[in-house]
C-alpha cells in the first residue's frame, strides 16, 4: 500500500488561479512519489467574507441552517477547481463535498464539531491513484442531514481526516512558513520552531496565534497525529507539531502570543452566598459564550466583584446575559471593556524553572505597563493589559524571555 499524505490548503494557498495551479503542481509532484494523497482546501482568499457579507444583505442575523449553505460553497468551487487543474495535468483527481463522505456533526450550525468521518469513499476512490480532493469547512448534521460549518479556519477537517484515514503524514500550507516564536511583523528577530509539542500549540492556538485552529490541535493530540505546518509558497521544511520530547524543555519560553479580540465584563457587588457563580456562567456557557479568565476579589462588605474575558464580539450579548442574571441575584451594575488586549508566555521548561511569572511582571513594570488580570498554568502564563501597549509588552517579553531562554537576564 502507498503512503498516505493528506494535505490542507488554506484560502490564501488557492488565492487565484495562479496559486491553484501552483497548489496543483504541488500534488501532482506528491502522487508522482509514490503517494495517495487526500488534500482539504479552503475557500479562496476572501471568498467566505464576501458569501457572509451576501447572506447579511437580507437581514443582520441570516437563519443559521441558510447562511451555512451560503458561506460552504466557497469550499466546494475551489475543491470543483483544484480537481479539473489536477486532471488538466494528467493526474487522476475527484471533488468531495462533506456529506459525500458522510463527515458527520453535531448541530451546532457556524461552529459545528465532528463526530465521525466515513472514510471509505475516500479510500475506494484512492485504491486507484490520485488525489482526492475534500472541501473543508463542512459536514452534515446526523439528525436532518443539514449542511453545517465547522468555524473559521476549518483546519480539524484535515486532522479529523488524517485520524480516520490513519494517514502516514499530515501537512498543513499555509501562508507563513511555520510556528515562530512570535509575530515576525511585530518582532522581526522572532525565529521559526523546528518542532512545538502539541500542549504549547494547545496554548498559542487558544491565545490567538493564527497558525493553526485550536480544535485541529486538540484532534492532532487525541489520534497522536504529527502535523507539519509550512508554506504553500516555498519549499522548505516548516514546524512539525509533535508529542512532547525529553530535549524540548531545553528552551524555556517557546513562544509570546498576543490577542486583542478579548474584552473584559465586570459584575458589582456580587452577594457571598454558595452556587452565585453557577448562576451567572452557567447561562453564558449555554449560548456556547467561551468565557476565558476570571477573577474575583472580595470587599469589606462581604460581597464581590466578579471580573472575566470573552471573546470580543460575543461580548455585548455576554453583558446582557449578565445584567439580567445580577437582577435575579441582587448583585451590581454589570459593565464592559474592550480596549484590553491579552499577553501570553508560553514554554514547556517553565513546569520546572521558578521565577517566570515574577520577571514577566518586572518586566512589564519597568515598562510601566498595567496588568489588569493574571491567569496561570504550568506552561504558560497570560496577563490582561490596556490595548495601547500590547506591541510593545510583547517586544520586551520576547527581548527578555524567548531570546535568551533565561529569566535572569
Amino acid at each position: 500500500m502507498r503512503p498516505l499524505v493528506v494535505q490542507k490548503y488554506g484560502g490564501t494557498s488557492v488565492g487565484s488561479v495562479e496559486r491553484i495551479q501552483e497548489v496543483a503542481r504541488r500534488i501532482e509532484s506528491t502522487v508522482q512519489a509514490g503517494n495517495r494523497v487526500i488534500a482539504v482546501v479552503s475557500a479562496m482568499a476572501g471568498e467566505t467574507n464576501r458569501l457572509l457579507e451576501l447572506a447579511g444583505a437580507f437581514c443582520k442575523d441570516p437563519v443559521a441552517r441558510e447562511s451555512d449553505v451560503v458561506v460552504s460553497s466557497g469550499e466546494q468551487v475551489s475543491a470543483a477547481l483544484l480537481s479539473i487543474a489536477l486532471e488538466t495535468r494528467g493526474t487522476r483527481a475527484r471533488s468531495f463535498l462533506g456529506h459525500q463522505i458522510r463527515i458527520h456533526t453535531d448541530d451546532a450550525h457556524g461552529r459545528a464539531r465532528i463526530r465521525s468521518i466515513d472514510a471509505d469513499r475516500l479510500a475506494a476512490f484512492l485504491a486507484g491513484g490520485g488525489a482526492a480532493i475534500v472541501a473543508g469547512f463542512q459536514g452534515i448534521n446526523e439528525d436532518t442531514q443539514d449542511i453545517t460549518t465547522l468555524g473559521r479556519g476549518g483546519s480539524d477537517t484535515t486532522v479529523a481526516i488524517a485520524a480516520a484515514t490513519g494517514a502516514d503524514a499530515c501537512e498543513i500550507y499555509t501562508d507563513v512558513d511555520g510556528v515562530y516564536t512570535m509575530d515576525p511583523r511585530i518582532v522581526p528577530d522572532a525565529r521559526k520552531l523546528e518542532r512545538i509539542s502539541f500542549d504549547e500549540m494547545l496554548e498559542l492556538s487558544s491565545l490567538g496565534a493564527k497558525v493553526l485552529q485550536i480544535r485541529s490541535v486538540e484532534l492532532a493530540k487525541r489520534y497522536d497525529v504529527r502535523v507539519h505546518v509550512r508554506s504553500s509558497f516555498k519549499e522548505e521544511t516548516g514546524t512539525w507539531v509533535v508529542p512532547e520530547e525529553s530535549n524540548m524543555e531545553d528552551g524555556l519560553v517557546s513562544g509570546v502570543a498576543f490577542d486583542r479580540d478579548q474584552a473584559k465584563i465586570t459584575l458589582t457587588r456580587v452577594p457571598d452566598r454558595p452556587g452565585l457563580a453557577a448562576h451567572i456562567f452557567s447561562p453564558i456557557a449555554e449560548q456556547g459564550i467561551v468565557v476565558d479568565m476570571i477573577i474575583q476579589n472580595v470587599g469589606a462588605d462581604g460581597s464581590t466583584d466578579m471580573t472575566f474575558t470573552v471573546p470580543r464580539n460575543e461580548a455585548d450579548k455576554a453583558v446582557e446575559i449578565v445584567r439580567g442574571v445580577a437582577a435575579k441575584i441582587g448583585a451590581g451594575e454589570a459593565r464592559t471593556e474592550g480596549d484590553i488586549a491579552k499577553i501570553s508566555v508560553v514554554g514547556l521548561g517553565m513546569r520546572s524553572h521558578a521565577g517566570v511569572a515574577a520577571k514577566i511582571f518586572e518586566i512589564l513594570g519597568g515598562e510601566g505597563i498595567n496588568i489588569h488580570m493574571i491567569s496561570t498554568s504550568e506552561i504558560k502564563v497570560s496577563v490582561v493589559i490596556d490595548a495601547k501597549y500590547a506591541e510593545l509588552a510583547v517586544r520586551v517579553l520576547h527581548d527578555r524571555l524567548v531570546g535568551t531562554g533565561k529569566v535572569d537576564s
